[in-house]
């Protein structure tokens, strides 16, 4: 029995709820804000960095580098707000870097759970949207991080029914939400 705590549902709550509000200032609901940048600092950022540390205590690589991999994005991405923001085209190859970590890390997910398997597949999207929409620039590209707003709302939320599932699972010591878990495929 593992008698330490499981860190994944703060690190996937982190990322969720951040997602979620930064999301929808993507989506144009309220103009980017200081409050996402505080809440990227310390939720997205702080609580999954420390989230993949206890994930490496649990000799967890996905979820090391996960976790850890995405509160740093999170804290990169407060900094170049506060420094004055990137260049709109350079920004949207930032974005496809995310991207293409976040398509091999969905590779991961293949053998995980489909809960995680949509939070990594919708993210992948996500970041390349969002890449596409900086590459274009003003005005079709404000459209375009528009419609990533939409999709990145579904990632967060995906994110925070993830974290719930676990802590929920764990608790009542039974499935309350599923995660779809992944069968081993049969040797022949």
């Amino acid at each position: 029995m593992n008698d330490r705590a499981n860190p994944a549902p703060l690190g996937l709550m982190g990322f969720g709820m951040t997602t979620v509000l930064l999301n929808i200032a993507n989506a144009g609901f309220f103009a980017f804000d200081p409050m996402i940048l505080a809440m990227g600092i310390c939720y997205g950022g702080f609580a999954q960095v420390i989230a993949g540390i206890s994930e490496f205590r649990k000799n967890n690589t996905f979820g090391m580098t996960a976790f850890t991999s995405y509160g740093l994005f999170w804290l990169s991405f407060a900094l170049i707000k506060l420094l004055g923001g990137a260049d709109f085209g350079f920004l949207g190859w930032y974005l496809f870097m995310w991207g293409l970590f976040t398509a091999y890390m969905f590779i991961g997910t293949l053998k995980l759970n489909r809960a995680l398997q949509v939070v990594f597949g919708t993210l992948t999207i996500l970041f390349w949207i969002l890449a596409i929409g900086h590459w274009v620039g003003t005005p079709d590209g404000d459209t375009i991080i528009k419609i990533a707003g939409w999709e990145g709302i579904v990632c967060g939320f995906s994110a925070i029914y993830a974290a719930a599932a676990q802590v929920l699972n764990e608790t009542y010591g039974r499935q309350i939400l599923p995660l779809g878990v992944v069968k081993p495929a049969e040797v022949k």
